[in-house]
C-alpha cells in the first residue's frame, strides 16, 4: 500500500526534514506529502544537507507524493497573485519531483453558490489547470466542507464544468462521510479523477468542528475527538483494501498530539491488516541509524 507521511502532522513540532525522512523510512512509509509552507522553506533555504536528504529519500524507494497548499480562486481574490502562487507551486513540484499540487475549490459551501459564481470558480480553476498542464502537473481539489467539493454531487459538477484533464481529486473520506455521503459510491464515481487520498478519523460526529481551520491550525486548539483510523466513526477497513488495490497514494493526517508515536501505531495497524509489506519494514529498520 502506498502510504505517505503528511508533514502537516508536524506543524507544531520541532523536527527537521532529515529526521522526518528517516522516520518515514523506518516506519515503512512509501513517500512524504509536503505541506506547502514546509516545501517553500526547504526550497528557499536549500542547503547541502537538504539535498542529501532528498537523495536519501529517492534512493530508499520513497518520493514526494504531493505538495499541499491553497490557491485562492474566490471572486474577491487578486487572480494575478493566485496565478503567481500557482507558478511558484509548480516550481516547487518540479524541484521535489512530484506532479501533484493540492488546493481547495473555493471557500463557500456549494449549496449557497449562485450559477454565476460557480462559473467564475470553474473558469479560474481551468486557468490554473492550464498553467499546471504546461509542466505536466495535476491540480487536485480536496473534498472538503465549505467548498465546491463538499458533496459528491457538487464535486462531480465541478469536474464536469471545468472539464480539464489536469484537474483531479484528493479524496478525503472523513469529509465526504461528514456530508452524509455513501463512501463506496463516492469511490466508484470519483475513481476516474482521484489521484490521492487523505486518511483521518473522528470518534463521533459531535467533534467534527475540531477540523475547522481556525482550531486545527492553532497550537492551542482543542484536539478532542481526534482518534486513530481504526478507532473512529468511519470504518476504514474496506476503504483501505480498496485503496490498496488502486495503488494510488494516500497520506496519513494526524492532527492530534504525539505524532511520532501515533503514526508509528497507525503503520503497525496497517501491517496487521496486511496492507503494508513486512519485508519492506524489516529492510527499512535495518537502515535506520541508532
Amino acid at each position: 500500500m502506498n502510504i505517505s507521511l503528511g508533514t502537516i502532522s508536524f506543524r507544531h513540532a520541532l523536527i527537521s526534514f532529515g529526521e522526518l525522512v528517516r522516520y518515514a523510512q523506518a516506519q515503512g512509509f512509501s513517500g512524504i506529502e509536503l505541506w506547502g509552507i514546509h516545501a517553500q522553506h526547504l526550497y528557499d533555504n536549500r542547503q547541502e544537507q537538504e539535498l542529501e536528504e532528498l537523495h536519501y529519500l529517492r534512493t530508499h524507494n520513497m518520493n514526494i507524493t504531493m505538495i499541499s497548499d491553497y490557491l485562492d480562486i474566490s471572486p474577491q481574490a487578486d487572480f494575478g497573485q493566485t496565478a503567481a502562487k500557482c507558478r511558484s507551486l509548480i516550481e516547487l513540484a518540479g524541484a521535489f519531483g512530484t506532479n501533484r499540487i493540492r488546493t481547495f475549490a473555493g471557500q463557500e459551501p456549494s449549496a449557497g453558490v449562485t450559477p454565476a459564481a460557480r462559473e467564475g470558480y470553474t473558469r479560474r480553476l481551468s486557468e490554473l489547470c492550464d498553467l499546471c498542464g504546461e509542466h505536466g502537473v495535476k491540480l487536485l481539489i480536496e473534498t472538503h466542507p465549505n467548498t465546491l467539493a463538499d458533496t459528491l454531487a457538487s464535486t462531480l459538477v465541478v469536474l464536469e464544468e471545468t472539464g480539464h484533464e489536469q484537474l483531479a481529486i484528493n479524496l478525503d473520506f472523513l469529509h465526504l462521510w461528514e456530508a452524509g455521503e455513501d463512501l463506496q459510491e463516492c469511490m466508484r464515481l470519483l475513481e476516474p479523477w482521484v489521484q490521492h487520498y487523505h486518511l483521518k478519523n473522528i470518534s463521533s460526529p459531535q467533534y467534527l468542528e475540531v477540523f475547522q481551520p481556525h482550531n486545527v491550525y492553532s497550537s492551542s486548539g482543542t484536539r478532542e475527538g481526534i482518534v486513530k483510523l481504526g478507532d473512529g466513526a468511519v470504518d476504514y477497513r474496506s476503504i483501505l483494501r480498496y485503496i490498496h488495490r488502486t495503488g494510488i497514494p494516500a497520506s496519513l493526517e494526524w492532527f492530534g498530539p504525539d505524532p511520532l508515536n501515533i503514526l508509528k501505531e497507525e503503520m503497525d495497524w496497517l501491517r496487521k491488516l496486511e496492507l503494508v509489506n513486512h519485508l519492506q519494514i524489516f529492510n527499512a529498520a535495518r537502515n535506520f541509524p541508532e
